[in-house]
């Protein structure tokens, strides 16, 4: 395998440039050219015609002739051709997701949205068809129970691969592609509709270029202020316990399952230290697959499982069969937890590309670890502990850092309308983030799904509220009753499904 020497990675550190902030649009150097084209579900599930194209732009802004890179670009049209409503440009999360691939697989819940709205899909550099920056790390069941050996040598290999352009992935740099594109499609003012990571484009955008944008909805927010990883474990944590306390404020799951506190409890003692091997069917192939069932296997399968009420709903079951199988109890197994643990990773991981998601947090967020004043004994004490700040840093002592504009992570004000969008267990954007956002918005309004967990794209009535907020721009005028009548997903209380 090709590693990168010690003494490029470290000359690596030194490029890091905080850039002033500037308020002037970007100048597309051409209009960007469209063809008519289908875009593709990434399971192949389905397509959409659309109309696509490129869109070149320096991968170095303060170096233009250094080099460029091509812009992946989809638009699909509303389907009334005579609606001159603004446009809705996708930010998708991660960091690493690209826009297109994430539109398709969702596209359901913007069909009301896109009767009068064209939707506009960018991959954000480094994401998608735009240069992706992905490399091969090992997946959660594959580490051992200390995982940064095992990091640190897939980054040096992953750096040797990409080299030091990594650095030019950054939000900064997307939000200055993001508005050339705008120009270059034509289009005096857009929506954004940003998920999770793509919030923080969306607000760096709305702080930029605000006579461009018309209105904007922000789900799963991370507001600016915010520094990725330390807070992470604590919020996975008050997730976790908001979905036990769900299952015990239910009559049949509490009845299903009267100890579960005590079973989550179980397996969090018995793999704090301990490990065991577990053969598991492949939930692709089918075929048998032994892995090491350890405490960041345990930690990593109860944060993906919480993101989603339909995750959570499995989580009291999975967590019980778990629980037995350490009494020998032959009704008990880790198996079922593992194996829906591999399948939810491997969807996450097909549609990520995690070289850029490094590139975002090397480069806006480990470099203000030391202000944000972490408490690891208190990090120690979650289930997840201070395994994201320990990979994080570690993955940051080789990759570059890129350009930042100095106001990235300072208070946003804005009269943009907005409509923000939280899940009451969301394990990574709680809603006290849009809480905390929401104080430096004028025109602003603040929707909580109950039991639900990150991202409400698709659930409940959600995609009509969307619809209406961005028909008028005006939050005080949304009618959210609908809200009400949600219920989240119910829990299974055994691997057959819920109660009837």
């Amino acid at each position: 395998m090709t590693k990168v020497g010690g003494t490029m990675a470290f000359s690596l550190l030194a490029v890091w440039a905080c850039l002033p902030p500037t308020a002037a649009a970007a100048e597309p150097r051409a209009a960007l050219q469209l063809h008519e084209c289908r875009i593709e579900h990434p399971l192949h599930l389905s397509s959409i015609a659309a109309r696509c194209g490129t869109y070149a732009v320096p991968l170095d802004r303060e170096h233009p002739d250094a080099g460029s890179i091509d812009l992946n670009v989809a638009l699909v049209p509303a389907l009334n051709r005579r609606s001159d409503a603004a446009p809705v440009f996708l930010l998708a999360g991660g960091p690493g997701q690209g826009a297109v691939q994430t539109y398709v697989a969702v596209a359901a819940a913007f069909t009301r949205i896109n009767r009068d709205h064209a939707i506009v899909l960018l991959d954000q550099r480094g994401t998608g068809n735009s240069s992706p920056l992905s490399c091969p790390y090992p997946e959660s069941w594959e580490q051992p129970s200390d995982p940064l050996p095992v990091i640190r040598q897939a980054t040096t290999e992953c750096l040797a691969k990409l080299g030091p352009r990594v650095r030019f992935y950054t939000t900064s740099l997307a939000v200055s592609d993001l508005d050339e594109v705008r120009a270059a499609l034509g289009y005096a003012q857009i929506d954004l509709y940003g998920g999770s990571y793509g919030t923080r484009v969306a607000e760096q955008y709305m702080r930029r270029y605000p006579e461009h944008t018309h209105a904007a909805i922000l789900d799963g927010v991370v507001y600016p202020e915010e520094v990725l990883g330390p807070d992470m474990s604590r919020d996975a944590d008050h997730a976790l316990n908001l979905i036990v306390a769900r299952c015990q404020h239910s009559t049949e799951c509490k009845a299903a399952y009267p100890a579960l506190a005590e079973d989550l409890n179980a397996l969090l003692r018995e793999f704090g230290t301990h490990q065991t091997l577990i053969t598991v069917e492949d939930p692709n192939s089918g075929l048998p697959h032994q892995i090491e069932f350890n405490h960041n296997f345990l930690a990593g399968a109860l944060r993906l499982l919480s993101y989603s009420s339909a995750g959570a709903a499995l989580l009291p079951t999975l967590i019980h069969q778990g629980a037995r199988s350490l009494g020998l109890d032959p009704q008990g197994t880790l198996a079922p937890l593992a194996a829906q643990t591999i399948m939810s990773t491997r969807q996450v991981s097909d549609l990520l590309a995690n070289g850029m998601q490094y590139s975002v947090i090397c480069s806006e967020d480990v470099p203000f670890f030391g202000a944000a004043n972490i408490d690891r004994a208190a990090l120690g004490r979650t289930y997840l502990g201070t395994q994201f700040v320990d990979v994080f840093e570690e993955v940051c002592k080789l990759w570059p850092r890129g350009p930042v504009d100095s106001d990235l992570h300072s208070p946003l004000h804005s009269d943009v309308p907005t409509l923000l969008l939280s899940g009451e267990a969301d394990p990574v954007t709680p809603p006290a983030a849009a809480e905390h956002l929401m104080r430096g918005l004028t025109h602003r309004r603040h929707l909580i799904l109950s039991g639900e967990g990150h991202g409400q794209l698709g659930i409940s009535c959600v995609p009509r509220l969307m619809a209406a907020f961005l028909e008028t721009a005006d939050p005080d005028k949304l009618d959210s009753s609908c809200l009400e009548k949600h219920i989240a997903e119910p829990f299974f209380l055994s691997m057959s499904g819920p109660a009837p």
